[in-house]
């Protein structure tokens, strides 16, 4: 694979656009929460990489409907489909934060349909209230393009890592409380009680969330603690010599601030093989978690013969 197919992401104001993804992803995520069921560690209020961008995937809305929404990174557009033939779109465009969400309302209602959220963000340092906040967002729509095509890339080598275990694992999912696109293997053991402190989410949420031990890995295109594209991997409970087990590829390391080790995407881009070099990534971090954490590697994995090329 040639380093032209993976997209570039360095961009002066990437920052300004990935902001405004987070807030308006956390709107039509909080919508996805409000309309479905419970699922073992909120497995059901993220969203999915889509032939066009990011969906919802389909919603009950008690009626005997249901609702997709989806983000259109190809013409830039916010869809709302309901299954009685119903389609209404807004634009993907510079506006103010509160007008935005007053035009997810709005599209909904021209399908019939009315759900309340608690409009408030989270897992962000400031609490931004989404109905009311006159913020500015800004969008690259180019840069949103070039993200798009990275998240399809990168949601392939994801699903085919989780191929290879035959224990618990979770879908390929996009969290929109953090913009990250995530994969989780568990060990099948509970986990010590998560010590919350997350910002401006409930403890009692992160305890669901890490309910069990996990090896979990993914993306996220960068944030003001760490401002590039990057792949993490951590594991929790954390297993002594974690954060000192060798991994490949060379450019990985761990990072003290964050608590997990990082590969930034700038490097595998760059690489001969950068789906190889992800791959290596993914294989080595759980690898530490695994073996550092006595799993039972041999009961959980797939054997290689079993993996369809």
């Amino acid at each position: 694979m040639a380093d032209s197919d993976w997209p570039r992401l360095d961009s002066p104001n990437f920052l300004d656009t990935t902001a405004s993804l987070q807030l308006w992803t956390q709107i039509v995520g909080k919508i996805r929460l409000a309309l479905s069921p419970m699922i073992n560690h909120w497995w059901q209020v993220p969203l999915y990489v889509s032939a066009r961008g990011l969906t919802t995937s389909p919603m009950p809305v008690g009626d005997g409907r249901v609702l997709d929404i989806e983000f259109d990174f190809i013409d830039h557009r916010l869809v709302s489909r309901s299954s009685a033939g119903v389609v209404d779109s807004i634009p993907l465009s510079e506006c103010a934060l509160s007008s935005f969400y007053a035009r997810v309302m709005s599209s909904l209602a021209k399908l019939d349909i009315v759900v309340v959220i608690n409009p408030v963000s989270v897992e962000m340092p400031e609490a931004v209230h989404l109905a009311r906040d006159p913020r500015a967002c800004s969008y690259d729509a180019d840069w949103v393009r070039r993200f798009f095509g990275a998240l399809v890339r990168i949601d392939a080598v994801l699903k085919r890592f989780r191929g290879r275990f035959q224990g618990k694992a979770s879908p390929v999912h996009f969290f929109w409380g953090a913009l990250d696109l995530a994969v989780t293997r568990f060990s099948g053991r509970t986990a010590p009680a998560h010590p919350g402190g997350i910002p401006h989410v409930a403890d009692a949420v992160m305890r669901e969330a890490y309910s069990h031990e996990v090896s979990s890995a993914g993306f996220w295109p960068g944030d003001a603690r760490f401002a590039e594209a990057a792949f993490y991997a951590y594991a929790y409970p954390e297993p002594a010599g974690f954060k000192d087990a060798p991994v490949r590829p060379d450019a990985a390391r761990f990072d003290k601030s964050l608590g997990e080790f990082v590969l930034p995407y700038a490097a595998v881009r760059a690489a001969r093989d950068p789906e190889a070099d992800l791959l290596a990534f993914l294989d080595t971090t759980y690898a530490a978690a695994a073996d550092l954490g006595r799993w039972d590697r041999r009961a959980l994995e797939r054997p290689p013969q079993a993996v369809a090329t």
